[in-house]
Protein backbone atom coordinates (compact mmCIF):
# COMPACT_ATOMS: atom_id res chain seq x y z
CA UNK A 1 0.00 0.00 0.00
CA UNK A 2 1.43 3.75 -0.89
CA UNK A 3 2.06 5.64 2.19
CA UNK A 4 0.28 9.16 1.85
CA UNK A 5 2.49 12.14 1.36
CA UNK A 6 3.33 14.75 3.83
CA UNK A 7 1.04 17.08 2.00
CA UNK A 8 -1.64 14.76 1.82
CA UNK A 9 -1.41 13.64 5.67
CA UNK A 10 -1.12 16.95 6.52
CA UNK A 11 -4.44 18.46 5.13
CA UNK A 12 -6.46 15.29 5.86
CA UNK A 13 -5.29 16.11 9.38
CA UNK A 14 -6.08 20.15 9.22
CA UNK A 15 -9.63 19.00 7.86
CA UNK A 16 -10.21 16.35 10.66
CA UNK A 17 -9.21 18.41 13.21
CA UNK A 18 -11.14 21.88 11.99
CA UNK A 19 -14.25 22.78 13.28
CA UNK A 20 -16.16 24.27 10.13
CA UNK A 21 -15.43 23.59 6.31
CA UNK A 22 -12.46 25.02 5.51
CA UNK A 23 -11.51 27.22 2.14
CA UNK A 24 -8.56 26.27 0.23
CA UNK A 25 -6.87 29.34 1.64
CA UNK A 26 -7.78 28.43 5.07
CA UNK A 27 -6.40 24.92 4.74
CA UNK A 28 -2.86 26.54 2.91
CA UNK A 29 -2.84 29.11 5.60
CA UNK A 30 -2.71 26.39 8.09
CA UNK A 31 -0.15 24.77 6.39
CA UNK A 32 2.35 27.81 6.00
CA UNK A 33 1.18 28.89 2.66
CA UNK A 34 1.66 24.94 0.94
CA UNK A 35 0.70 24.45 -2.78
CA UNK A 36 -1.01 22.17 -4.08
CA UNK A 37 -3.97 21.89 -2.41
CA UNK A 38 -6.85 22.15 -3.89
CA UNK A 39 -5.33 19.03 -6.18
CA UNK A 40 -4.84 17.37 -2.59
CA UNK A 41 -8.46 17.80 -1.82
CA UNK A 42 -9.54 16.32 -5.09
CA UNK A 43 -7.63 13.29 -4.35
CA UNK A 44 -8.98 13.09 -0.91
CA UNK A 45 -12.52 13.33 -2.16
CA UNK A 46 -11.84 10.24 -4.70
CA UNK A 47 -10.05 8.25 -2.02
CA UNK A 48 -13.50 9.00 0.47
CA UNK A 49 -16.13 8.26 -1.84
CA UNK A 50 -18.11 5.31 -1.19
CA UNK A 51 -16.37 5.19 2.79
CA UNK A 52 -18.18 5.75 6.31
CA UNK A 53 -17.32 9.78 6.06
CA UNK A 54 -16.55 11.27 2.92
CA UNK A 55 -14.53 14.46 2.08
CA UNK A 56 -17.12 16.93 0.17
CA UNK A 57 -17.35 20.41 -0.94
CA UNK A 58 -20.28 22.89 -0.04
CA UNK A 59 -19.54 25.98 -2.05
CA UNK A 60 -15.95 26.92 -1.60
CA UNK A 61 -15.93 24.82 1.83
CA UNK A 62 -14.29 21.66 2.41
CA UNK A 63 -15.37 19.07 5.20
CA UNK A 64 -15.42 15.44 6.37
CA UNK A 65 -18.90 14.05 6.82
CA UNK A 66 -20.68 11.06 7.33
CA UNK A 67 -21.59 9.50 4.46
CA UNK A 68 -25.28 10.18 3.81
CA UNK A 69 -26.64 6.36 4.06
CA UNK A 70 -25.01 6.14 6.93
CA UNK A 71 -26.48 9.02 8.68
CA UNK A 72 -29.15 6.97 10.23
CA UNK A 73 -26.94 5.42 12.26
CA UNK A 74 -26.24 8.75 14.44
CA UNK A 75 -29.55 10.59 14.68
CA UNK A 76 -30.39 11.31 17.57
CA UNK A 77 -33.83 11.34 19.41
CA UNK A 78 -34.56 15.21 19.77
CA UNK A 79 -37.05 17.05 18.58
CA UNK A 80 -36.59 20.29 15.87
CA UNK A 81 -35.63 23.57 17.76
CA UNK A 82 -37.37 25.46 15.49
CA UNK A 83 -39.27 24.42 12.27
CA UNK A 84 -39.61 26.89 8.97
CA UNK A 85 -42.96 28.35 8.63
CA UNK A 86 -44.26 28.22 5.16
CA UNK A 87 -43.57 31.70 4.95
CA UNK A 88 -40.06 31.61 5.56
CA UNK A 89 -39.92 28.14 3.85
CA UNK A 90 -41.11 30.44 0.71
CA UNK A 91 -38.55 33.53 1.38
CA UNK A 92 -35.74 31.19 1.83
CA UNK A 93 -36.94 29.27 -1.73
CA UNK A 94 -37.08 32.54 -3.82
CA UNK A 95 -33.60 34.12 -1.94
CA UNK A 96 -31.76 31.18 -2.74
CA UNK A 97 -33.41 31.02 -6.66
CA UNK A 98 -33.01 34.83 -7.40
CA UNK A 99 -29.97 36.04 -5.30
CA UNK A 100 -29.62 38.69 -4.33
CA UNK A 101 -33.27 39.83 -3.87
CA UNK A 102 -34.72 43.08 -2.21
CA UNK A 103 -37.38 42.36 0.55
CA UNK A 104 -40.33 44.06 -2.09
CA UNK A 105 -38.81 41.74 -4.70
CA UNK A 106 -39.62 38.61 -2.72
CA UNK A 107 -42.76 40.26 -1.53
CA UNK A 108 -43.66 40.63 -5.27
CA UNK A 109 -43.24 37.04 -6.07
CA UNK A 110 -45.01 35.84 -3.22
CA UNK A 111 -47.63 38.17 -3.48
CA UNK A 112 -47.80 39.23 0.15
CA UNK A 113 -45.49 41.09 2.43
CA UNK A 114 -43.40 39.17 4.64
CA UNK A 115 -42.82 40.23 8.47
CA UNK A 116 -39.38 41.02 9.46
CA UNK A 117 -39.58 38.41 11.58
CA UNK A 118 -39.31 36.23 8.73
CA UNK A 119 -36.26 37.07 7.47
CA UNK A 120 -34.86 37.40 11.26
CA UNK A 121 -35.11 33.75 11.61
CA UNK A 122 -33.55 33.35 8.50
CA UNK A 123 -30.79 35.04 9.37
CA UNK A 124 -30.87 33.15 12.93
CA UNK A 125 -30.19 29.93 11.04
CA UNK A 126 -27.04 30.76 8.90
CA UNK A 127 -29.05 30.33 6.10
CA UNK A 128 -29.13 34.39 4.62
CA UNK A 129 -26.82 37.22 5.19
CA UNK A 130 -27.29 40.83 3.90
CA UNK A 131 -25.50 41.33 0.90
CA UNK A 132 -25.38 44.86 -0.11
CA UNK A 133 -27.93 46.95 -1.05
CA UNK A 134 -29.38 47.98 -4.39
CA UNK A 135 -28.38 50.80 -6.07
CA UNK A 136 -31.76 52.87 -6.73
CA UNK A 137 -33.80 54.93 -4.79
CA UNK A 138 -33.54 54.27 -0.98
CA UNK A 139 -30.75 51.74 -1.96
CA UNK A 140 -32.80 48.35 0.02
CA UNK A 141 -31.15 46.34 1.70
CA UNK A 142 -30.43 42.69 -0.65
CA UNK A 143 -30.09 39.33 1.06
CA UNK A 144 -28.24 36.23 -0.09
CA UNK A 145 -28.06 32.67 0.60
CA UNK A 146 -24.69 31.16 2.71
CA UNK A 147 -22.44 28.94 2.70
CA UNK A 148 -24.25 27.39 5.66
CA UNK A 149 -27.24 26.99 3.70
CA UNK A 150 -25.35 25.11 1.05
CA UNK A 151 -24.01 22.75 4.01
CA UNK A 152 -27.82 21.90 5.44
CA UNK A 153 -28.57 20.75 2.41
CA UNK A 154 -26.36 19.47 1.10
CA UNK A 155 -25.69 21.33 -1.91
CA UNK A 156 -22.02 22.01 -3.67
CA UNK A 157 -23.19 25.03 -4.80
CA UNK A 158 -26.59 27.00 -5.91
CA UNK A 159 -26.33 25.24 -9.38
CA UNK A 160 -27.76 22.24 -7.22
CA UNK A 161 -30.79 23.54 -6.71
CA UNK A 162 -33.63 21.27 -8.25
CA UNK A 163 -34.54 22.63 -11.64
CA UNK A 164 -38.52 23.00 -12.89
CA UNK A 165 -38.05 19.59 -14.69
CA UNK A 166 -36.95 18.00 -11.39
CA UNK A 167 -39.81 19.89 -9.17
CA UNK A 168 -42.15 18.25 -11.72
CA UNK A 169 -40.74 15.30 -11.44
CA UNK A 170 -41.49 14.90 -7.98
CA UNK A 171 -44.74 16.42 -7.90
CA UNK A 172 -43.78 19.38 -6.44
CA UNK A 173 -45.80 22.17 -8.39
CA UNK A 174 -49.12 22.91 -7.60
CA UNK A 175 -51.89 22.96 -10.50
CA UNK A 176 -51.40 26.59 -11.14
CA UNK A 177 -47.92 26.22 -11.59
CA UNK A 178 -48.63 23.23 -14.18
CA UNK A 179 -51.78 26.12 -15.85
CA UNK A 180 -48.93 28.75 -15.66
CA UNK A 181 -45.99 26.19 -17.46
CA UNK A 182 -48.98 25.44 -19.74
CA UNK A 183 -50.16 28.73 -20.88
CA UNK A 184 -46.40 29.55 -21.28
CA UNK A 185 -46.18 32.46 -18.33
CA UNK A 186 -43.75 29.95 -16.50
CA UNK A 187 -40.38 29.53 -18.20
CA UNK A 188 -38.29 26.51 -17.64
CA UNK A 189 -35.52 28.57 -16.32
CA UNK A 190 -37.74 29.76 -13.67
CA UNK A 191 -38.58 28.28 -10.44
CA UNK A 192 -42.03 30.01 -9.08
CA UNK A 193 -43.18 29.70 -5.35
CA UNK A 194 -46.78 29.72 -4.82
CA UNK A 195 -48.42 32.69 -3.30
CA UNK A 196 -48.41 32.25 0.58
CA UNK A 197 -51.48 32.99 2.22
CA UNK A 198 -51.17 36.81 4.41
CA UNK A 199 -48.81 36.15 7.83
CA UNK A 200 -50.15 36.82 10.77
Amino acid sequence: MKRADELTRAVEAVLFAATEPLTVDAIATHLNGATGVRAVLEELAADYAGRGIELVRRGERWQFQTAADMAHLLRRDRDEARKLSRAGIETLAIIAYHEPATRAEIEAIRGVQISKGTLDVLMEAGWIRPAGRREVPGRPLLYATTPEFLLHFGLASRRDLPGIDDLRAAGLLDPIDLAMEHAGMLDDDDVEVENGDEEA
